[in-house]
């Protein structure tokens, strides 16, 4: 089975009887799927292989960069450019249009960032994105002494200058994604197993941060870790067995249950209905009916 129904509207996200599509095999771990809605081409991460690959317009796969610092979580802005979040060097980065890359952000209050994970991007240029420690661990970055004393969200103004931290009461914040306003922002904490709401303030500090959804039903492999929302502001999030899709009010619609263990995902295809899954070794694809939200 791949879908797990659990109301009716799951039918409207995609057909009950849709097949999972392997794309691409024999990566290590694999992390951090973007897509460009202009050039029609998929970028994701290997993070232990410490290389970025590139799934192309006529189907080929070729590597995009290596090494890339153990990087994993990727967004684009509005002006096209990518943000990467890099293990290797806990820092989070932009490709500049040229090619370049320019740190964004490696210290807070003089101690070394965890290792950013994922990052998104708000319609203000607000830079938003979430400092575990799994970056810090074997095989999935370099084991070292961690700086900091907390796993924290932060965000960085547009100009790249200034680095808030929004909370430091997380146990490991991972996956976050915006409201279709952009007036909440989403955080799932992977150790604890769920996700909290924040209300984001004009100068794009935030506020709240109770329990919104608990991510704990369902049987398979899988933890709070890749999260994002489609057009109709659905909340998609790993979980146990695959993806669980849950309504802006908080309810579960279902699970796509995947085949391996899959950390992260992103809609593609000229309509935005192709939905992409970094699953461990292997790249899978699903046709949606409801599309999702072009970063740019």
């Amino acid at each position: 089975m791949t879908i797990e129904m659990r109301d009716p509207a799951m039918a409207d996200i995609l057909d009950p009887k849709a097949k999972l599509e392997t794309v691409a095999s024999n990566f290590l771990f694999l992390e951090g799927p973007i897509w460009h809605p202009t050039e029609s081409h998929l970028t994701f991460s290997d993070i232990p292989g410490n290389e970025m690959f590139r799934l192309n317009k006529d189907g080929s796969v070729s590597s995009f960069r290596k090494p890339s610092n153990m990087g994993n979580g990727n967004t684009y802005d509005a002006q096209g450019r990518m943000l990467t979040c890099q293990h290797a060097t806990s820092s989070l980065t932009r490709t500049e249009q040229d090619g370049s890359i320019v740190t964004l952000a490696t210290h807070y209050n003089g101690k070394e960032l965890n290792s950013p994970n994922d990052v998104v991007v708000r319609n203000d240029g607000m830079i938003y994105f979430t400092d575990p420690t799994y970056g810090r661990l074997d095989y999935f970055g370099l084991e070292r002494d961690l700086e900091m004393g907390a796993q924290g969200v932060y965000c960085v103004s547009p100009d790249g200058k200034q680095l808030t931290q929004l909370a430091d009461d997380f146990a490991q914040p991972n996956g976050l994604c915006f409201s279709l306003d952009h007036q909440t922002l989403y955080v799932n904490d992977t150790e604890h197993k769920h996700i909290r709401k924040f209300s984001i303030a004009k100068d794009g500090t935030v506020s709240g941060g109770d329990v919104w959804v608990d991510v704990t039903t369902g049987e398979g492999e899988g933890h709070p870790d890749g999260m994002k929302i489609d057009s109709l502001g659905n909340v998609y999030c790993t979980g146990p067995g695959g993806v669980h899709v849950i309504t802006p009010q908080g309810k579960t619609l279902g699970v796509i249950r995947m085949k391996e263990f899959t950390a992260n995902f992103a809609w593609g295809g000229d309509d935005l209905k192709d939905l992409y899954f970094t699953s461990s070794t292997s790249l899978y694809r699903i046709k949606v009916k409801t599309p999702g939200l072009p970063l740019f």
